[in-house]
């Protein structure tokens, strides 16, 4: 059983229909199907390929690292702009909404635990979980269900993939982690764990972090690259490092922090920036790592609508999912799904 959840009330889904027969017009909200994960009678999907939504409703770490709070509502601002995309994609690709994890009424901790459950649970029924944060508070949760599915795996060396302003490595308390923490609190967990850390970070401002962040980040073997390398810099040679890593992992966990992106394409952030990196830069990096196979489950966070300006913000996290799940399936579907992409 999973605390702290409820399934997606799907009238979210909802949009223009241009035809209620001809699947070539179809949008998201007609083919998204509610998934509840606490109905005992679920056997694991066995398609070809299937993705499972989950949104975390949490923005505790973002009030408790002093930030601007109102990222509580992003999963549900995200899902408005995905339920707009067209199916470009085979039928034989699934999508479920699996509902949401909240943090209302209980600590941060034990919504990340439940958080972990939910991811858990996704990939146990042969789905890949798409999380919708929330703040990046996402993180230590979502890693804490992957890392657990994978305890009884042979090949479970699993990497982290961030694109962040941020390298969200700040000392913390035990139990009063916050939306700047998660990934020491990983570095910790795996310690405990026995399992490797292997963090790696694209989009990092020197102006956002301390001296003693970037210290921390060499001390734990983290590796990086700077927003304005990534900007201005070699990008083949950025391709290069990276897939180095890469392929020294078994699988990768992909996480966005909206706050990477410079604030005219990111407005609804909790610490926007006005000197970030541009959406196409990452989407062409997303595109290449999701084309190697190696993600296990993906994230987006710190959409804080209150903030965002015609959801701009919004919509743009809706593309980067897209872009994962269009990704996904010519590398999976193959010759099936050729027809259904654009000319």
């Amino acid at each position: 059983m999973i605390n702290y959840y409820s399934p997606q009330e799907m009238k979210i889904w909802s949009g223009r229909i241009d035809d209620e027969n001809d699947y070539e017009s179809f949008r998201w909200h007609q083919w998204v199907k509610p998934l509840d994960l606490n109905d005992d009678s679920l056997t694991p999907f066995d398609g070809k390929l299937g993705f499972g939504i989950i949104g975390f409703e949490s923005d505790q770490g973002i009030e408790l690292n002093k930030g601007r709070f109102g990222a509580a509502a992003g999963p549900a601002a995200i899902r408005k702009e995905l339920a707009k995309l067209p199916c470009q994609f085979s039928k034989d690709l699934k999508i479920y909404d699996c509902g949401n994890v909240t943090s209302k009424n209980t600590t941060l901790e034990a919504s990340q635990d439940e958080l972990a459950k939910a991811v858990k649970k996704v990939l146990e029924l042969n789905l890949f979980p798409l999380v919708l944060g929330g703040g990046h508070e996402t993180a230590f949760g979502h890693y804490k269900g992957i890392s657990t599915y994978l305890d009884d795996k042979e090949d479970n060396k699993l990497g982290i993939l961030n694109f962040d302003a941020h390298f969200d490595l700040r000392p913390y308390e035990k139990g009063t982690g916050t939306s700047g923490t998660m990934f020491r609190q990983i570095a910790d967990y795996t310690r405990e764990k026995g399992t490797d850390y292997a963090y790696y970070v694209i989009g990092i401002q020197k102006h956002s972090n301390t001296l003693a962040l970037f210290r921390t980040a060499d001390d734990l073997g983290v590796k990086y690259v700077l927003g304005k390398d990534l900007i201005n810099g070699n990008f083949f040679e950025i391709i290069h490092n990276l897939d180095e890593y890469i392929h020294e992992q078994d699988h990768l966990y992909i996480t966005i922090c909206m706050d990477c992106f410079t604030s005219s394409f990111a407005p609804g952030v909790s610490a926007p920036q006005p000197l970030g990196v541009d959406p196409e830069k990452v989407i062409l990096l997303l595109k290449h790592v999701f084309s190697t196979g190696k993600p296990i489950s993906f994230d987006i966070c710190e959409v804080s609508p209150r903030f965002d300006h015609d959801s701009v913000t919004a919509n743009l996290a809706s593309i980067l999912v897209y872009t994962v799940v269009s990704t996904m399936a010519q590398r999976i579907l193959g010759k099936e799904n050729k027809k259904y992409i654009p000319l």
